[in-house]
């Protein structure tokens, strides 16, 4: 990866870190749906990164939220896991497309393409969140609604920013 690109990734992750810190985490719709905009800074970085400074920039995303929402290493653990994961994910995608190699975005997976990459990721991401601050299981139904809202909530604003980014 090039300076340039290094640049343009960092700035990338800190305007996705801006976005959560000081909009995102007040917007809730109707008590379910929680955006969390930031783990498109680990969704969106190159496919050919270390898998160690992926895990290192997942881990330095996810600890920043948590200082800023007072959430204990929440945010932390569930994207470092998605930082983990993801990897596996590409290489199963340009696997079953025969391509040499990955690219991650709309223009160039296609919107299908990319949905599928980003849906288990956001899915698996919110599932870990939410499942680690449930008090009890009375809660449970409560819990599979906020996942699956803030799921399609997460999914449909990292869609619009990609959509219009310049990359």
């Amino acid at each position: 990866m090039s300076l340039r690109e290094t640049i343009q990734y960092s700035l990338m992750v800190l305007l996705y870190l801006f976005l959560q810190i000081f909009f995102m985490r007040n917007m809730v719709l109707f008590n379910y749906a929680f955006c969390f905009i930031y783990i498109a800074g680990v969704l969106l970085m190159p496919p050919d990164i270390d898998r160690m400074y992926l895990l290192l920039i997942a881990f330095a995303i996810g600890f920043t939220v948590d200082v800023f929402s007072n959430t204990f290493g929440m945010h932390a653990a569930a994207t470092v896991l998605i930082a983990y994961l993801r990897p596996f994910l590409i290489h199963f995608q340009m696997k079953s497309k025969g391509a040499e190699r990955a690219e991650v975005g709309i223009r160039t997976q296609g919107l299908g393409a990319f949905i599928a990459y980003i849906f288990p990721l956001i899915l698996i991401h919110h599932s870990v969140l939410f499942f680690m601050e449930i008090n009890h299981f009375g809660m449970i139904l409560y819990t599979l609604i906020r996942i699956g809202a803030s799921t399609l909530l997460t999914t449909l604003l990292v869609i619009l920013l990609e959509l219009f980014s310049k990359r």
